[in-house]
This record gives C-alpha cells, structure tokens and sequence, in this order.
C-alpha cells in the first residue's frame, strides 16, 4: 500500500512537473509571439518632440493598465527618421520592437532619397490623428493668424517658418497654408530641426517667426504663457487651445497629422496581429482616451491591411506636397 502510495505522489510529481514546463513554454511562446514583454519603441528623433512624447505617453499606459510589460523608449535620431528606419529594417524577424510613424517619416523617406522605405518593413496601427497649430513666441508682434499672413505675404523671406523634417506634418502645413493665402510654397524660408526640443529655442530667440506643430508638442509652453497659439487646423476649435480655427480666419484650409507604428519586416502574420492587439487595447483604455484628450488629439485605431492601405495613400498625398514645393 505504501509503495502504491510512494508510486502515486511521484506520477502526480512527474504530471505536475510536465505541466509547469509546458505552461512555461506556453508563456514564453506567447512572449515571443506576441513581442509584448519588454517591448521597444523606437523613436527616430531626439528627446522632447511629438514621436518621443507620444512614446513615452503609449509606454506610461501600457504600463499602467498592464497591456504590455518592460516598454522602454529608444530614440535613434537621423535623417528625419530613416536612420532608425533603416536600425528597424535591419532587425528582420524580431517581434520586440515597434517604431513610430507618420507624415514626418514618409516625407523623410522621400526627400532623403533613402535605400529603405515603409515598403519594407511591417504596418502595425494608427493609433491618433491630431490638428496642427499655428505658433508664435508670446512675445511676436503677430497677435493674430491675420497679422502673420499679411507679413509673410509682403515678403516671404523675411518670415522664417521652423518646423520638423522637409515633408514632414509641419513642413506640409506650412506649405499648404502658403498656398492658401496666395503665397508660392517654393518662396518660403522654411528652417528644419529635428525636434521640438531643438525648435523651441530658436522660437523664443527670434531665429524664426512661427511654426506649425502639435498642440501636444508645446502644451507646456502655450499653457505657461511663452508660446502663443494664434489658430489650428482642425475643421472645429480644440477644447484645449484658445484659438480659432484657420476657416474661421477665412482661409480654406484644414489639415491634421497623424501617427502610428510600424515594425521590422520579416515577422509573421501571428506576430503582427499579437502587436497590433496591444495597440487595441491601448485603443480601448480609458486612460489613453483620457491622454488623448489632454493632448488635444483624436483617436484614429487603424490596423493590419487597412492601416497599410492608408500608408499608400498617404505617400501620393506627400509626393504631392513636395511637388508644388519643388522639391520633387
């Protein structure tokens, strides 16, 4: 009786064993799969810009809500982002990390002439659509999107535009709104700096006379009073921002920037349908609706096939832009 009481423990031992190793391997395979524990973000610009904000916003709610686990930042600044795009592509097969996209990207990808483009790599999701503003130093005699326009249409040269890279959101809604207003987009003195945290410097210090952006850019500094807002490109106004709308200023224009991730190529269709989910559920949260609202932006979830779709039209929509802008 002992001995069959010596041979049951140790079958359930051996079963209980199996069992853990088995759930071991299952955890690790989904791990794996899914590319959701120690997740990368890649930002291809340096700290305090739109991409890297946004990053570390997504990766706090991943975090906290427990959608994702091990989610570290890493930016790879470069040629507008084709630097980290061309890191991205290299890392063929890995599941573990995403890179930011957007308008930014694809222009750079088009003015840079780059031997790697979206073509190459994996469309994960949309996760956000948000409107642009037009700027100023708190201190610009420009008090109003009127003021500016009648400056910048009396001698283009002398109002200086600052913004991200050449075919990125900021360029193109610089270009758009010069040709709006009557203003040849191939007139305009646009500077470029690779970043928000580059750019803002040269605001406050008069290097250049406004800029186009994210409200969630420069909360911080339009709610502390240094940078004025004087419209945005939305068709209705922001709750956040007190300012017109560029249609309300009576140019017919709106315009919104959007932003998503990508991943290397190379994976399979299991793993890109695992990542997308995380990007869902942060969709879903409460707390990444609420992050939403506070930057001013709009929820635009968009995955898999449609969100590569997207990316092709919006590649014409940029090729566009830079034509009339001569740089095509």
């Amino acid at each position: 009786m002992r001995t069959f009481k010596r041979i049951a423990v140790a079958v359930a031992l051996s079963c209980l064993a199996i069992t853990v190793a088995a759930c071991g391997a299952t955890s690790q395979s989904r791990s794996d799969q899914a590319g959701v524990d120690n997740l990368e973000i890649v930002v291809g610009n340096t700290p305090g810009g739109g991409y890297d904000t946004m990053a570390r916003q997504i990766g706090a709610v991943l975090e906290s809500e427990k959608i994702a686990s091990g989610v570290r930042v890493m930016n790879k600044p470069g040629a507008g982002g084709t630097v980290a795009l061309q890191d991205i592509v290299n890392m063929a097969g890995g599941a573990h990390s995403v890179m930011t996209t957007g308008l930014a990207v694809l222009g750079a990808v088009i003015t840079n002439e780059s031997s790697v483009t979206l073509d190459d790599v994996t469309p994960i999701a949309r996760v956000l659509e948000e409107p642009m503003i037009i700027a100023v130093d708190a201190a610009s005699p420009y008090r109003s999107l009127g003021d500016l326009v009648k400056a910048w249409k009396a001698d283009p040269s002398k109002v200086t535009a600052g913004g991200g890279a050449i075919g990125g959101p900021d360029y193109q809604q610089v270009m758009l709104l010069a040709e709006a207003v009557g203003i040849n987009p191939r007139d305009v003195n646009f500077v470029t700096y690779d970043g928000g945290g580059e750019l803002l410097p040269a605001i406050l210090g008069g290097k250049v006379q406004f800029t186009a952006s994210g409200y969630a850019e420069w909360a911080e500094q339009v709610d502390s009073g240094q940078i004025r807002v004087l419209a945005v490109s939305s068709e209705k106004r922001i709750e956040k921002v007190d300012a017109p709308t560029i249609q309300e200023e009576g140019i017919d224009l709106v315009f919104s920037n959007w932003r998503g991730f990508i991943a290397p190529p190379g994976i399979s269709d299991e793993q890109r349908d695992a990542i997308a989910s995380v990007f869902e559920k942060l969709h879903k949260s409460a707390a990444w609706q609420d992050q939403l609202q506070t930057n001013g932006q709009l929820d635009a979830f968009l995955a898999g096939d449609e969100f590569a779709k997207f990316m092709d039209e919006q590649q014409t929509t940029v090729e566009g832009v830079l034509t009339q802008a001569g740089l095509r």
